[in-house]
């Protein structure tokens, strides 16, 4: 079930309002982190590595809401810029920064994760049939590995939606969208879990107004930038996106 106590609390506070507007890179963060995490039980002793963290939301999310300890990782974003916006928070005691490629072998200890947690990445270098199998060793039996990312409420194939056409011109938004159902399949081949649940977030939408409320419009046209962004969800219009999520028990 969807709980929105966090992010609403969150959200009151301008100074916390302003920070989420100014470290958004893509659907709000923290509310697609804190529906991901009611899937599950998160406890205070964890141990947990954030891959993808972006500027740092779900990460904040996990801190401020259980009080565990997390691994903060991303390939572009800048560790040092992060641990300065947690230490603004208060919680950089809690909070590990790290440049990491996610694709490379984990420079972490075996069995050391309960939980391995993604928002808004995974899809972007978890879409192959290595990639999950690599993660597995790194967290513990009975341990989780909970992703949330972009996704489409069905596969186009061959037959792109004219409107989306200019779109899928960029390869990579065609190799990182996909459904539901393209990534159950790709889960279902990994041994060494059980799937939890596999389904669509139900904070899809305000998550996304959120995100696009705080883009600049006169931004550059660019691939990944704000008008870009502002397009392609006009063009969309609610009609083929949608939000997965997957949460697996290491067994």
């Amino acid at each position: 079930m969807m709980n929105n106590t966090f992010i609403n609390k969150f959200m009151s506070d301008e100074k916390n309002l302003a920070f989420l507007n100014a470290t958004m890179w893509g659907p709000n963060g923290i509310r697609q982190a804190e529906e991901l995490a009611s899937h599950f039980t998160i406890k205070q002793d964890m141990k947990i590595l954030d891959l993808g963290c972006g500027m740092g939301l779900s990460a904040v999310y996990l801190v401020q809401a259980y009080g565990t300890e997390v691994f903060a990782t991303d390939l572009y974003a800048d560790p040092t810029e992060n641990h300065k916006n947690f230490q603004a928070l208060n919680i950089a005691d809690k909070i590990i920064p790290m440049l990491l490629d996610a694709t490379q072998p984990m420079p972490f200890a075996k069995d050391y994760f309960d939980v391995i947690f993604s928002v808004g990445a995974y899809n972007m270098f978890g879409d192959t049939e290595e990639m999950l199998p690599n993660f597995i060793p790194h967290v513990k039996k009975g341990g989780y590995i909970a992703v949330a990312f972009p996704g489409l409420k069905y596969d186009f194939g061959d037959n792109i939606p004219p409107e989306m056409q200019p779109f899928w011109d960029v390869p990579e938004v065609a190799r990182y969208l996909r459904s539901v159902a393209w990534w159950k399949e790709l889960w279902s081949k990994t041994a060494g879990i059980e799937i939890i649940n596999i389904s669509e977030q139900v904070c899809h939408d305000i998550a996304w107004e959120e995100y696009l409320a705080s883009l600049n419009p006169s931004d550059d046209d660019e691939w990944g930038g704000d008008k870009w962004t502002l397009n392609m969800k006009t063009a969309e219009a609610g009609r083929y996106f949608n939000t997965i999520q997957m949460i697996a028990k290491v067994i």
